[in-house]
């Protein structure tokens, strides 16, 4: 029995990538571009970004929108990714340690807690 890519249950790992992050692309056509994380799938390890990755799409019309072709962003792989610095604003890899009884995620460049 076939199934849909997108239906497949699997195994999602913990990301080091949330919703509302700020990150920057490390690979790809979007190299070196940054934006804020808007949606994560970790069941497909993909993150929508704003700015990044922006697709064509044609939409039919309704009674309510007219139809045409918009611009969105679609999703880009996880490992493409990493976060940006606060201090720097250049890429870097975050750790989490305790502060205070709460775990924290921390830049490894600088030190400094991300939000």
């Amino acid at each position: 029995m076939a199934t849909k890519k997108n239906s497949v249950k699997r195994f999602a790992p913990k990301l080091h990538i949330r919703k509302g992050d700020n990150v920057v692309v490390i690979s790809g056509d979007d190299k070196g571009k940054k934006g804020e994380v808007l949606q994560v799938f970790p069941d497909l390890n993909r993150a929508i970004v704003q700015g990044v990755r922006i697709v064509k799409k044609h939409v039919k019309a309704t009674q309510t929108e007219s139809g045409g072709i918009q611009e969105m962003e679609a999703s880009i792989h996880v490992s493409n990714l990493s976060h940006v610095d606060p201090k720097s604003g250049e890429a870097t890899r975050i750790g989490r340690r305790e502060e205070k009884g709460e775990r924290v995620r921390f830049s490894k460049k600088s030190g400094n807690v991300i939000k």
